[in-house]
């Protein structure tokens, strides 16, 4: 067996340690802090640093990485470290199977092993993902344009922000589902997104959405709105049908809401439009609507919200 991983531990993998490296020791960060980042050792990332670049930017060519697209790489990673290490590994898996995808590290993959001439699994494979990916990313661009157009769907944002997902293709993992990087907010009154909707942007809302597609395999998309009493009689009158999770949990706990949704439905039957968690111990009540896909949703959601600005 000879899977295109050994290229990305081999060649990817340090290529890119180095330039992340490099993107973040120019923003001024130590080099005990990069190491920390990259979680490797501060002797690496000294090696790393004074390392030349230019073999680098070579070894990635032979992967059909111009060196444009590394610097973009790099920069990539560099604000998904930021967040933390989960974020850091989503975006290398993310970049690195989009190349194997697009048929980039075939060549290189085929030089290594000639039997494997007539092998076209990744482009299959992941090039497939890849187009699911893209068209969920598009959904979800449209479905923000939506709401950042209504008047009416500000009044219905919880204070910890919106932020609305759509599963690509079969989803199985949060990184198969798009949303918003730091979430909807509002401006002016006004809905607007952070940055542009991209693939694992929001593990809970994934972890939400997928959960409910346990159950009812056709819904595709998700969002998170304020829910109050003044919401509920608009669900009501909308004839909805709501799953309450009240009850749950805080302490403890990583994502209480996706535990509690997680243990009702173990023991629940029946169809649900809306998932209602009424919040307690210090954290805000929050409505989740579901839909068959994100343009749906959102155009429930605004829906709602007029109801909820006339009532």
């Amino acid at each position: 067996m000879q899977p295109p991983d050994e290229l990305m531990t081999q060649v990817f993998l340090p290529s890119m340690r180095q330039l992340v490296a490099a993107r973040l020791r120019s923003q001024g960060l130590s080099q005990n802090r990069i190491s920390s980042l990259l979680g490797i050792t501060q002797a690496s990332v000294s090696i790393y640093l004074s390392s030349d670049r230019k073999k680098t930017y070579a070894g990635l060519s032979t992967l059909g990485v111009a060196g444009p697209d590394a610097d973009r790489y790099a920069s990539q990673l560099s604000t998904a470290l930021a967040k933390g290490p989960t974020d850091g590994v989503r975006a290398l898996a993310g970049i690195w199977t989009g190349l194997l995808g697009n048929g980039s590290v075939c060549d290189a993959h085929r030089r290594l092993h000639p039997s494997l001439a007539g092998c076209d699994f990744c482009i299959v494979e992941y090039g497939r993902r890849g187009g699911e990916k893209e068209a969920a990313v598009a959904e979800v661009a449209e479905a923000v344009r939506v709401l950042e157009g209504s008047k009416y769907f500000a009044e219905v944002m919880p204070e910890v922000s919106v932020n609305i997902a759509c599963a690509a293709g079969d989803a199985a993992t949060p990184s198969d589902v798009v949303a918003v990087p730091g979430r909807i907010v509002k401006v002016k009154g006004r809905a607007k997104a952070m940055l542009p909707p991209e693939a694992g942007a929001s593990v809970h809302m994934a972890r939400m959405l997928l959960l409910a597609r346990s159950r009812q395999p056709e819904l595709r998309a998700c969002i998170n709105l304020r829910f109050d009493r003044r919401m509920e009689g608009v669900l009501r009158r909308a004839g909805l049908r709501t799953f309450p999770i009240s009850g749950v949990p805080r302490s403890g706990v990583d994502d209480p809401t996706f535990s509690a949704f997680e243990r009702k439905l173990r023991t629940s039957r029946g169809r649900f439009d809306a998932v209602i968690d009424e919040g307690g111990g210090g954290t805000e009540p929050n409505l989740y609507l579901f839909a068959r896909g994100a343009r749906d949703v959102a155009e429930l959601a605004i829906r709602l919200a007029g109801e909820y600005s006339a009532s």
